[in-house]
């Protein structure tokens, strides 16, 4: 992904290979930016790594790859030994800059990487129940699942981003006998809400233009018509507001899928069926049990109960066969930590079906509270339930929201700040983020059309050079993210890029109309940094404002 890093290492395992007659691979030497500009441009420790292999004091090895460097082939200007055995780098100025023409030739696609050599994965996130609101949970893991297969897709996976709608079980005979309540009670009956029933505001709308829409036609219906009719039109009605949600959230689904299905297709019995004919299940009780224990869950699960209702483990089970048919290599599933005790009986019901455990793959997100003046606040203002994510964007803003909720790492759990993600100050990391790229947009209005020159041999400043190599890691980085499944990662790029900018244009004047060569070269680096960051930023939804 990053040529210059990776062109240094082929030349230090070619080193390697001449001093020793040893073969390492590219992946085990490490490259580093040096903190102190003044040990280079990159370092790397390699020498220290090979001190048992070789059994050698780590200067004299660093002395032996140094003299075995090809440094033409490195774009080398030079190298030396520093301190216990590291070895400093000092790249040409012409191949660092080299990057700015780089990116101005791709563009918005620059950043985009093959890492994923078109694995066929499916992520499958948020995947809220179609009975009410989408709250801040589901709000962290919208955003986390977006960013992530954002990059996953730039980095070259074959991602499939999946929403699963648990429109089956009691949840939905619940919403469908509340719905049937609220529409008898338009009509003056005195009718029973039932005991898990569910007595939101949205459920009394979508009654209410029911009754306006087919009047008295429901009252005296078949049981089982009109059940199935409010059954449709609650999940409908629900389902839509959610796709709404997520469509103001900027989040995006390839498919979704849906539970009810499973059992109108005849999958959830036939995935029971599999189990007992492996013998993988036993009766107790008058209820089915699969024999988890057997394949490292910690006890056996039910399947089916003695009711003849089935838990939700079965339709579960189901799904995720259905999801291993379909040809992917690996399934991602973005779980609350209250599903983690769920993630060991899942994966030994895909070994004991033949399926690789391995590849199923659960990342954990934990809990979210939302503070403000160091307060938890645990309502809504405005309606004294629960915070959902529409009241959060309308009260923040879509990109601090989405930011936010990407910048901690997914098992931690986070406080979300309201004071600070409203505050238009460089506390608030995203205005920060977005005022780098409306400065950038800012100068280059001022500009006008500067062309962009074919050499950047005037690009020397310590402040131009570190701008240039934080450009140059962008792709690592969008690869980093993909494989290691972390958005959070793409959030620090955009800050320390910020920085990086901010602190160059505190150094260099841009504008220069005493040295216009110079200035056509400090518009071109604020052209390759005001796309890179464009990027980053699109990579986890957040908007890249020119105007502020």
């Amino acid at each position: 992904m990053n040529e210059i890093e990776n062109k240094l290492k082929e030349c230090i395992c070619d080193a390697v290979n001449k001093g020793f007659d040893l073969t390492i691979a590219a992946d085990e030497v490490t490259i580093e930016i040096p903190k102190d500009k003044s040990h280079g441009d990159y370092a790397t420790n390699i020498a220290m790594q090979l001190t048992r292999k070789l059994h050698q004091n780590p200067r004299q090895i660093a002395e032996k790859i140094i003299a075995n460097l090809d440094k033409a082939a490195g774009n080398l200007e030079q190298a030396e030994i520093a301190g216990p055995g590291f070895i400093n780098f000092k790249v040409k100025s012409s191949t660092l800059a080299s990057v700015i023409t780089k990116i101005l030739a791709q563009g918005d696609a620059y950043g985009e990487n093959e890492v994923g050599n078109h694995e066929k994965i499916m992520v499958e996130y948020v995947s809220a129940n179609p009975t009410g609101d989408l709250h801040l949970g589901h709000a962290r893991g919208a955003a986390w699942g977006d960013s992530l297969t954002r990059c996953m897709k730039a980095s070259g996976y074959d991602v499939c981003r999946e929403y699963y709608v648990n429109d089956a079980g009691n949840q939905i005979n619940n919403l469908a006998y509340s719905l049937i309540a609220r529409y008898q009670q338009n009509f003056g009956i005195d009718a029973q809400m039932p005991e898990d029933g569910y007595y939101g505001k949205d459920v009394e709308n979508i009654a209410k233009q029911i009754a306006e829409r087919d009047g008295e036609k429901w009252l005296n219906a078949d049981e089982e018509e009109r059940y199935q009719y409010f059954r449709k039109e609650g999940i409908k009605f629900e389902l839509d507001k959610l796709k709404a949600d997520l469509g103001l959230f900027r989040v995006e689904f390839d498919v979704w899928s849906s539970e009810q299905s499973l059992y109108d297709n005849g999958e959830v019995e036939a995935a029971l069926n599999k189990l007992i004919d492996l013998g993988l299940t036993y009766e107790k009780d008058g209820a089915i049990w699969f024999k988890s224990s057997e394949y490292g869950d910690d006890k056996d699960r039910v399947l089916r109960k003695s009711d003849g209702s089935n838990t939700y483990l079965l339709p579960d089970i189901a799904y995720h066969i259905g999801k291993f048919n379909r040809g992917y290599t690996k399934l991602v599933n973005l779980w609350g930590a209250d599903h983690h005790g769920y993630i060991p009986r899942m994966k030994a019901a895909m070994q004991a079906l033949g399926k690789d455990a391995d590849a199923l793959e659960v990342d954990i997100i934990q809990m979210v509270r939302l503070v403000e003046d160091g307060m938890e606040v645990k309502m809504s203002k405005r309606t004294g339930n629960a915070v959902t994510v529409r009241e959060l964007c309308e009260e923040v803003g879509v990109d601090a929201v989405r930011y936010n909720f990407v910048q901690r790492a997914l098992d931690t759990h986070l406080d979300f700040d309201l004071g600070l993600a409203r505050k238009q100050s460089n506390e608030n990391p995203v205005y920060y983020a977005q005022y780098a790229h409306a400065r950038i947009c800012s100068i280059l209005r001022q500009a006008g059309d500067a062309e962009v020159p074919e050499s950047f041999d005037l690009l020397t400043h310590e402040k131009e050079v570190s701008l240039m190599k934080y450009l140059n890691e962008f792709p690592g980085v969008v690869a980093d993210v993909a494989v290691q499944r972390a958005p959070h990662k793409m959030c620090n790029y955009i800050q320390k890029c910020a920085q990086n900018f901010h602190s160059f244009y505190g150094a260099c004047k841009v504008i220069d109309a005493e040295n216009p060569e110079l200035t056509k070269e400090r518009l071109a680096l604020l052209k390759a940094c005001k796309v890179t960051l464009k990027n980053a930023l699109n990579l986890i939804g957040v908007e890249a404002i020119e105007k502020m």
